[in-house]
């Protein structure tokens, strides 16, 4: 064990020998998963709860994102690590080393929130396109799953990839807001550091949830399926075979999550900072949906700031929902030991774009059947809770395991911000669920 850690401890410090192109151009061409995963981690679902924290409590709880962030690319790295090295997603590497009850309870439970999710993101995405050119927001819902689903299931691996990276883009709608927002930046920039603490149920709760949106269970499925999907799209080979050459992939993985999650963190804080400066100083407190923050953006910040919200809110959601279908699907065919690839042909990989296709329209099917897609999300959230620790857990234990990654099991740095992420997640989980039982009885 000891030569194998030395072995991996070597592999990983040989990064620093590598001299890559450090143009802007070739820095671009890197970014991939990571990019991607961070960009749909501010889905119209996590909009709403941003808005919503902005709007109750100003700048107070900004500095829950610097914490946050280290932690995301810890556990995010880590996700993208099992991929690439193994060759494996988290659900293949569950089926290998773990009990099978582990991986079905998981992943049942993964594709429950990840419905409820992928109904309050079409939902979102409808309101908002009905409060910029009319008509009905159900229609347009059911029309924009179906989008989704042709885009994801008729486009060609490299093709669709490209159109995800772009996609992107789409968040900066949130930056041009805070532009016009006339946000108070002394007193901003100040809460990132200084915390604004309130002994109150309902900051706790709002610390918690800003923790579920940005450490999200979907996105370590997903993360680490695209990177198998970069790894077959330039026949490679998994780097517990070829762990000498590791370091250049290792370090592309650590700037793609970094770059990734500090694009996240940026576009969560302009969300709370253009809610706060606009309808928190305005007296609006009671935010439930993205559409509904943009609706009250109009009055006060004008018809620019409403219409820039809304069109993010799209945008961001033609990212976020293929992305929470994408994750369910590579967590199906794997627990059923099937491969499954964005660039296979439907006909060859029935059962994964079969779950695209269904998750998604059962997500555009829940406000039809008279289910509120913001209480929803209220218990995906909690479904979420029952999830992320203990798949976090388990994830450390792959990355540690031999057997799974060879000679790169994760170096000590990285181990230390993974279980220390795990922990936080797992504490914010337990405080989450005990306001959950607690409102409810």
């Amino acid at each position: 064990m000891r030569v194998t850690a030395s072995r991996a401890h070597d592999a990983r410090e040989g990064e620093a020998d590598e001299n890559p192109s450090q143009s802007f151009r070739a820095f671009l061409r890197s970014l991939g998963p990571g990019l991607v995963t961070g960009a749909a981690d501010d889905d119209p679902s996590g909009i709403g709860t941003h808005s919503q924290v902005g709007a109750e409590f100003g700048y107070g709880l900004a500095w829950t994102f610097v914490l946050s962030f280290p932690l995301m690319v810890a556990i995010q790295q880590i996700a993208a690590e099992i991929g690439r090295i193994t060759g494996a997603g988290i659900a293949r590497n569950l089926r290998r080393h773990y009990p099978r009850a582990v991986l079905w309870f998981m992943v049942s439970l993964l594709l429950i929130a990840n419905i409820v999710n992928l109904g309050a993101d079409l939902s979102a995405m409808g309101a908002a396109l009905a409060l910029l050119v009319g008509g009905s927001g159900g229609l347009y819902t059911l029309l924009f799953g179906v989008v989704c689903i042709i885009l994801e299931v008729g486009l060609s691996y490299p093709r669709y990839a490209a159109v995800l990276k772009w996609t992107t883009l789409s968040l900066f709608a949130y930056v041009a807001v805070v532009v016009v927002a006339h946000v108070p930046w002394l007193r901003a920039l100040r809460s990132l550091v200084v915390p604004e603490l309130q002994f109150n149920a309902a900051y706790a709760t709002a610390f918690v949830a800003i923790l579920g949106t940005t450490i999200s269970p979907y996105l370590f499925f997903w993360q680490a399926g695209q990177e198998i999907e970069e790894e077959r799209r330039h026949h490679a080979k998994p780097l517990c075979l070829t762990a000498a050459s590791a370091g250049p992939e290792l370090r592309r993985i650590r700037i793609d999550t970094l770059t990734g999650m500090a694009f996240s963190t940026i576009i969560s804080l302009a969300i709370v900072f253009a809610a706060a400066a606009t309808l928190h100083a305005h007296g609006v407190r009671d935010i439930a949906t993205s559409s509904q923050a943009a609706e009250a953006l109009r009055p006060i910040a004008g018809e620019l700031a409403f219409a820039m919200f809304a069109s993010g809110i799209i945008g961001t959601g033609l990212l976020a929902v293929p992305v929470l279908a994408g994750s369910a699907a590579y967590a199906v065919t794997e627990m059923a030991g099937i491969a499954g690839s964005l660039d296979a042909k439907p006909l060859s990989a029935r059962l994964f774009y079969g779950t695209i296709a269904v998750t998604t329209l059962a997500g555009a099917s829940l406000a039809g059947i008279g289910i509120d897609p913001a209480r929803a999300l209220y218990w995906a959230a909690v479904v979420n809770g029952i999830l992320a620790g203990p798949l976090m857990a388990i994830m450390m234990l792959i990355v540690r395991n031999p057997r799974a990654m060879g000679r790169l099991t994760v170096a000590r740095r990285q181990l230390v911000f993974g279980w220390a992420a795990t922990a936080v997640m797992i504490a914010a989980s337990a405080l989450f669920l005990g306001f959950a039982i607690a409102s409810s009885s």
